[in-house]
């Protein structure tokens, strides 16, 4: 007998059921939620049998249907989440200020939040008062701009290379990285090879911004070269720092990709290419995994990381795509971004692509987590904090640690604070600008307190 899927079904039994979920390993379509049972179970045969076959997205009306669901599912969960915090001695009365988030939930995931900045001048490794409070709070960050290869990549030298090989400057990350070292934290590394921030020119001969595209051998040697290069610099100085890479971004795409290439591989973005597929074509993934694979150090895992990973078809080609990475041992887990709003996705849609992906025994970590509001009034910050509540709540019952089937490994805030500098108008984050914490902290550390000690 499972006790400690028992314990944990006890603990949080009411609002697990009104969603109509009992653990990762079962299905979690449920009519209420707004979720046709008959497609949600196409959708799953063709995945058990490793298969990306397109299948209809919900209707818009099914899809308000979900959402006004999950407003009454999150209402049902706070009232779970008194009861519970009553029958435990009122967990929520300690002294949030004194205890650490990464700590409340240390015994089921890394948790991480996102080095903010697009300069150095306004990195956030250089505020002192940010990074004591990620410290304090999280265990693993995410550069969330300054590790993309626009940073890195140098056109000049690389015109000047000897061997006809890319320059590498890593003063963007260094900082950081030192940081990371000196204060026992881990960092993700993102990212390795990704359609957008990539310079143009890195695809062109003479690493002209008017050349024309190189032939697919001297890209391939090209992206070797440079995932070897980032790979030893961060290797050789910090060792033990970078604890996995989100490899690929984003390189399926529903709308315009590749139907050949098995995954629906992105062809262009923006309305213009996709200068990995142009140079190189859908081969490129598994390249860039098969050069991480070489020059990673054992112990480093391999993700495939991208966003709306809950949508039916894109979630069936990132299926196909990660099940023939891994029969070729080139992945270890599944980033799936976490850009949700406050109604959307219904969170049936969010536990059952995570169930899916479970499937092919990869860690699942939820990588750039982000629900914004669109009005900063208390109201709206009160909703915010629930969705965050409910996102936390869900991930406890499908988590290994929880009794679920699915192996979450880390699960990551994008950033720290709202409205980190001038320029910035994200309002998504557990802290206020003046590094106060939102109802959306109280949200999460109550969760934490209350159903993740064991």
């Amino acid at each position: 007998m499972d006790y400690k899927r028992i314990k944990t079904i006890a603990a949080i039994s009411a609002a697990i059921l009104s969603m109509g979920l009992a653990g990762c390993g079962e299905s979690a379509s449920s009519a209420k939620d707004g979720v046709d049972s008959t497609t949600e179970q196409t959708v799953l045969t063709s995945e058990e049998v490793g298969r990306s076959q397109v299948q209809k997205e919900d209707t818009a009306s099914q899809t308000g249907n979900a959402e006004s669901q999950s407003e009454n599912t999150e209402g049902q969960t706070n009232n779970t989440e008194e009861q519970s915090g009553n029958e435990n001695g009122n967990a929520g009365e300690n002294s949030e200020k004194d205890i650490a988030l990464k700590d409340a939930c240390s015994k089921y995931f890394l948790l991480g939040v996102g080095i903010n900045g697009s300069t150095l001048e306004n990195l956030t490794t250089y505020d002192d008062e940010y990074m004591a409070m990620v410290k304090k709070h999280f265990n693993s960050v995410t550069l969330s701009n300054l590790m993309k290869s626009c940073y890195i990549l140098q056109q000049k030298a690389s015109q000047e290379s000897k061997d006809g090989m890319p320059v590498l400057d890593f003063t963007t990350i260094d900082d950081t990285l030192q940081w990371c070292m000196d204060n026992g934290i881990k960092m993700r590394g993102h990212t390795l090879v990704w359609h957008t921030q990539t310079p143009e020119w890195f695809f062109r001969e003479g690493y002209k911004d008017n050349g024309k595209y190189v032939d697919k051998e001297t890209m391939l040697a090209r992206m070797e070269s440079y995932i070897k290069q980032m790979l030893e610099h961060v290797q050789t100085n910090y060792p033990g720092v970078i604890y996995c890479w989100d490899v690929v971004n984003e390189a399926v795409d529903p709308g315009s990709g590749d139907k050949e290439s098995g995954f629906l591989c992105r062809t262009e973005f923006d309305g213009g290419p996709n200068p990995w597929y142009e140079t190189i074509g859908p081969e490129y993934v598994e390249a860039a995994f098969r050069f991480a694979r070489q020059y990673a150090d054992p112990e480093v895992k391999l993700i495939y990381n991208d966003f709306n990973t809950y949508e039916t078809q894109k979630r069936n080609a990132i299926y196909a795509l990660c099940e023939n990475l891994k029969t070729k041992g080139l992945i270890d887990g599944i980033g799936m971004q976490g850009y949700w709003g406050i109604d959307y996705p219904n969170i049936t849609a969010i536990t059952s692509a995570i169930t899916i992906y479970s499937r092919l025994d990869l860690e699942i970590q939820i990588t750039e987590l982000s629900v914004g509001v669109d009005e900063e009034t208390p109201e709206e910050f009160e909703k915010q904090a629930k969705r965050y509540r409910n996102i936390f709540l869900n991930l406890k019952a499908l988590d290994t640690q929880g009794g679920g089937n699915c192996n979450i490994t880390s699960v990551t805030f994008f950033g720290l604070k709202d409205h980190y500098n001038a320029g910035d108008k994200t309002n998504a984050r557990l802290f206020d600008k003046d590094l106060n914490p939102k109802p959306a902290f109280d949200a999460v550390m109550q969760i934490f307190q209350m159903l993740y000690k064991d």
